[in-house]
């Protein structure tokens, strides 16, 4: 429970600026995605009125509970910013704290408010007194390696109205580098009452299991992992999935990026997914320089069905290879 939201399941996409969007969210939650968050949001755009800021909050009624997450470092900016954004109708507003990009992180948004845990309780204070809806927050460890301050800003959070704290295990000066640290998540986990999110180093299905057991956070939050991956969500590791059900799903997302966005937009964003898609398929790295550089539609789906069909010819080819190479079955008769 989030305050008075359900929430039925216990696997997130995480929110990851250029693939959170609306038609990837869509089928990460049909897929088993317990709950949606936004890409993160400026507070400036949102103050400023703009367009594409406004299209990163679009969202549709199959993804509650949806959540829309906004950065900022200007106290007063914050709160107008959400009380703006709450009339959109989201059920959770949640504040990024973990942003490790310097141009972001250097402008006291996202990661950096790990240095000043009391801002973040006037933040927490304001907006919880302000908004209507549960306020949460996703944070770091700290700032690096000599500034742990994780259980400080936790408790403050807490104390300050907080519904729920995800966690990544790293701190700002890790980014994406090294191991995440479990054992900071179980201990945020045993010091607050609210729930906990643990994120990191979920790779495969068996790491949602080991993170749950280990840390005893509520929910796992999956990033990287996801990208290409919706089926983690149905916990299915990639290598279980075929490609024919890789194919459905790349025809459909591509469908829905050229809807949401537009053709032209739609085609060079999906370029990236589709990368991640077609990851260890065999011989696809000729395919895969062609369809980063398509630029029609029909052009790229000619060119998975192409695809599919010599590898259907392959496939075809090598079980014909394997059975003419075994040997003669031998018979043994006796007489009688």
């Amino acid at each position: 429970m989030i305050r008075h939201i359900p929430v039925y399941g216990d696997v997130i996409l995480s929110p990851m600026a250029g693939f959170s969007d609306k038609p990837y969210r869509l089928i990460c939650r049909e897929y088993g995605s317990a709950m949606s968050y936004t890409e993160f949001v400026s507070v400036d755009g949102i103050l400023h009125g703009n367009e594409r800021t406004a299209q990163m909050l679009d969202f549709d009624p199959s993804e509650r509970p949806m959540t829309f997450q906004i950065f900022g470092s200007d106290e007063g900016k914050i709160e107008e910013a959400a009380c703006r954004i709450e009339q959109l109708g989201p059920d959770i507003i949640d504040l990024n704290m973990g942003c490790s990009v310097p141009k972001v992180s250097g402008r006291g948004a996202g990661a950096a408010l790990l240095r000043e845990p009391a801002k973040i309780g006037r933040i927490f204070s304001r907006l919880t007194r302000a908004l209507s809806v549960p306020v949460t927050g996703k944070i770091r460890l700290g700032w690096d390696g000599q500034s742990l301050n994780y259980l400080e800003v936790a408790k403050v959070l807490e104390d300050n109205g907080a519904a729920l704290i995800a966690v990544h295990g790293r701190t700002k000066a890790q980014a994406y580098n090294g191991q995440a640290n479990w054992d900071a998540i179980a201990e945020i986990k045993e010091s607050v009452k609210i729930p906990v999110i643990g994120n990191g180093d979920v790779t495969c299905v068996a790491d949602i299991e080991r993170i749950k057991r280990y840390t005893g956070c509520d929910g796992v939050m999956i990033a990287r992992a996801a990208i290409g991956n919706p089926w983690i969500f149905q916990r299915k590791d990639l290598h279980e999935v075929t490609l024919a059900e890789k194919s459905k799903l790349i025809h459909r997302h591509l469908n829905l990026m050229l809807e949401f966005y537009g053709e032209e937009r739609g085609l060079i964003l999906f370029r990236k997914h589709v990368v991640k898609y077609v990851r260890g398929l065999a011989h696809i790295a000729q395919v895969k320089a062609r369809l980063v550089t398509c630029t029609r539609p029909e052009e790229f789906i000619e060119l998975m069905h192409q695809y599919e069909v010599e590898a259907g010819e392959r496939t075809a080819r090598e079980l014909k290879e394997t059975e003419t190479a075994l040997p003669a079955p031998e018979y043994c008769c006796e007489l009688v």
